[in-house]
């Protein structure tokens, strides 16, 4: 066995896999691998993602029941909590979460966990990916020791390597098999391989010279996000307090042909990727003595959106003679990102604890999200209906689902504060947009 015959089971689709935790990334990659042909062992710790996937129950958007249904039926996907499984595994893929501890603090807890389990079960011919987003030198100063000590030397026993994910819930037009992929082995026999097996079920591979280069190139993705939405969102306040639109300047730049990229206000930033893998990048700067300063401004001005929003309300209010603390407020949508299932850091669970402290009542309607019970916020959705629209005396507009009747919100509404300038084609004296 060698480097020679683990390339030819991944050219030959004889690769068995197993694929560490099974969310928003493990799962579709692990089915579209299953769709494919290759044997996948799912393993995850929560026992009730381990019962759905098996009894065939998606729970992630990106992957539809027919899918689960057709290779978990042809026994080409399996889940489990047990670890022993990697002892048979030719490929092991990492796609664990990489939150932040306090004080802009990567916490890369969860890849230890699975690098101890993987350090038990390591055997030679066998290729380790991470997928999970981590700071530059992970994969080389973190990982390699960490599989070194049971005495197998990796690029000759065992292969290592880095391949960012950079899945879009709920993108339709780049699905998982149409966004290319970057890998970055430790050495060229691991970028090789990595390269092979991601070729199976991506229409583009990205080889490049090393795992930190391709570890680095994620976090630029992201940061180059919040930077540009942390610079907008500073522009739009600026341009509030001048009486400009910043929607019709963003729209009347945009005309230009080159040299431009439009991005848009809003009420902060969610999902994972963008409010905290910057922050990867900013802490491992730090210990090289760089002070990253775009960064940590950025991410600073979109995290105080929701208190901006607020702010604005407030003063809204009282300049009709309504103070904030006797006010009603309803807030519209509550996942971070429209028509998708998913609260991870959603700036609207900001807004609904900074009003359930300082308003007179709150309350929310997403019929994507039927109840919110997230730290002191103990919330059913309410339904869109003439009479309880007109209870309130401001709608704040966070998400802006496709679902909403916003004809009959904009006409029932007593006042509306639009983050998203859904109403961008209507002037009204009760329409207040970010």
């Amino acid at each position: 066995m060698g480097h020679a015959d683990l390339r030819n089971k991944i050219d030959g689709k004889k690769a068995k896999l197993c694929v560490i935790g099974l969310g928003y990334v493990g799962l579709p990659l692990a089915v579209e691998f299953a769709k494919t042909g290759f044997s996948v062992v799912g393993i995850d710790t929560d026992l009730d993602r381990i019962n759905n996937i098996n009894n065939s129950i998606p729970y992630i958007l990106d992957v539809s029941l027919a899918e689960i249904n057709k290779v978990v039926k042809n026994k080409k996907l399996y889940a489990t909590a047990d670890f022993e499984f990697l002892e048979k595994a030719d490929a092991v893929i990492i796609c664990v979460p990489t939150p932040l501890k306090k004080k802009d603090q990567p916490d890369i807890s969860y890849i230890l966990s699975a690098l101890k389990q993987i350090s038990k079960h390591l055997h030679k011919d066998q290729l380790i990916v991470l997928e999970s987003t981590t700071y530059p030198g992970t994969t080389e100063e973190v990982m390699l020791p960490i599989l070194e000590k049971k005495g197998l030397v990796c690029g000759k026993d065992f292969y290592l390597a880095f391949s960012p994910e950079r899945i879009d819930p709920g993108n339709l037009k780049y699905p998982f098999r149409k966004i290319p992929k970057i890998v970055g082995g430790i050495d060229s026999n691991a970028t090789d391989l990595v390269k092979r097996l991601y070729s199976k079920v991506i229409v583009k591979v990205v080889p490049v010279s090393s795992a930190r280069v391709a570890e680095t190139a994620k976090l630029l993705e992201n940061t180059f996000r919040l930077i540009n939405i942390g610079f907008i969102n500073e522009l739009a306040m600026m341009c509030e307090k001048m009486k400009i639109d910043i929607w019709e300047v963003i729209e009347a730049a945009n005309t230009k042909p080159f040299g431009f990229m439009p991005f848009y206000p809003g009420p902060g930033v969610g999902g994972h990727c963008i409010p905290d893998d910057p922050l990867y990048l900013y802490w491992k700067a730090r210990h090289h003595g760089f002070i990253c300063k775009f960064i940590k401004l950025a991410s600073d001005t979109n995290s105080s959106m929701p208190r901006y929003i607020v702010e604005r309300v407030r003063g809204i209010l009282s300049r009709s003679g309504i103070s904030l603390e006797k006010a009603k407020i309803l807030v519209l949508g509550v996942t971070y990102k429209k028509d998708i299932k998913d609260l991870r850091k959603s700036p609207a669970i900001n807004i609904i604890d900074i009003l359930q402290k300082e308003a007179g009542l709150v309350k929310y309607s997403d019929p994507l999200i039927p109840y919110l019970k997230i730290n002191s916020i103990d919330l059913k959705s309410h339904e869109l209906k003439t009479g309880f629209l007109s209870g309130f005396d401001f709608v704040i507009l966070v998400t802006d689902h496709s679902v909403f009747n916003y004809d009959m919100i904009r006409k029932k509404a007593k006042n509306i504060f639009d983050v998203r300038n859904v109403y961008k084609d209507f002037k009204s004296k009760n329409i207040f947009k970010l």
